[in-house]
């Protein structure tokens, strides 16, 4: 009988056990996705009423918002996605047999490349007729290209405007194994293209979907930072996020971002080295959210709709 007793309060502990771990995790997934829906859609109803100011989609459409949001704003003024310049397995694939793929650095073209996109980088931010007051968070991959690139392009935004600098392992190029077989690779990458990137998973490696699920959480990281910059008194609406990756985890990033499908995916492209990718926040109202640059979505060969998060209707909006 005593036995009897101690089983079913075994029993019963591993069951409240078990039912309190689910609740954790799902309490887990919703403050994750609530968070990451915070930073690419956001409703929050304005308490005061404000003058209005125009602003212009990438479709053209004039609209008015709050002048006065973007103080309150928890979302930096843009996202600036880069791909790192030329490396020297660019050139030539027989490099990952002798070099660790996270010790390959750039060619002396993409050192170019690296400083050129930092040129551009600094024109976006305003040039010589900046704000003074401008400032850039800047998240970087701990592969040597897009470590050597970051520096590159730090040293031509001006290494003062930085004011916050964090080697990021998430944002990582997809994983293909130790040192590779040059046959291998190519063969691989062969079968990838004709399976298809996002599920095919190389000989001891990553598939494009583990490098989306790890990416996926880097994004909510994102947003926790931006949430605690503001909460620590930074003007977010003069801060511009520069994030230093490689191809396919920046098609990724804009894949979880936007919430466009594995087919849309399959059908982009890697931009090219060191290329600009820029994210610029809109808003209409309450409503808050990030589009892509056009030009740069026609270079990623995405249809105009993967351009905005699938949650923002601006007919809608617009009434």
């Amino acid at each position: 009988m005593i036995s009897c007793r101690i089983t079913s309060s075994v029993g019963l502990t591993r069951s409240n056990n078990h039912v309190f771990a689910r609740a954790l995790l799902f309490n887990h997934y919703n403050v994750t996705h609530q968070a990451f829906r915070r930073l690419t859609t956001d409703t929050t109803r304005d308490q005061q009423q404000q003058a209005p100011t125009n602003t212009t989609t990438n479709s053209g459409n004039s609209i008015s918002f709050p002048s006065s949001m973007a103080n309150r704003s928890a979302r930096p003024k843009r996202i600036i996605l880069l791909r790192h310049g030329q490396s020297e397995g660019n050139v030539d694939e027989s490099t990952y047999a002798t070099t660790p793929d996270w010790k390959v650095p750039l060619t002396p073209l993409g050192k170019a490349q690296a400083i050129q996109a930092g040129k551009d980088i600094y024109e976006i931010l305003g040039g010589n007729q900046r704000d003074k007051d401008e400032q850039v968070f800047m998240y970087y991959s701990p592969y040597k290209r897009t470590r050597e690139t970051m520096e590159a392009v730090r040293n031509e935004i001006g290494q003062d405007r930085v004011i916050s600098l964090r080697e990021e392992p998430r944002i990582s190029e997809q994983q293909f194994g130790n040192f590779q077989n040059v046959e291998d690779v190519v063969q691989g990458k062969k079968e990838r293209h004709d399976f298809g990137r996002f599920y095919y998973r190389l000989k001891n490696g990553e598939a494009g979907l583990d490098v989306y699920s790890r990416v996926s959480s880097f994004i909510s990281t994102l947003v926790r930072d931006c949430d605690q910059y503001n909460k620590a008194g930074y003007d977010l609406d003069n801060i511009t996020v520069v994030i230093v990756l490689h191809g396919l985890s920046l098609r990724l990033f804009l894949m979880r971002w936007f919430q466009f499908s594995v087919e849309e995916f399959e059908r982009s492209e890697n931009p090219d080295n060191a290329q600009v990718i820029q994210m610029e926040k809109r808003w209409v109202g309450n409503h808050r959210w990030y589009e892509i640059n056009d030009n740069d979505r026609k270079r990623l060969n995405l249809p105009e709709h993967c351009g905005i998060p699938k949650k923002v209707d601006i007919h809608n909006l617009n009434e």
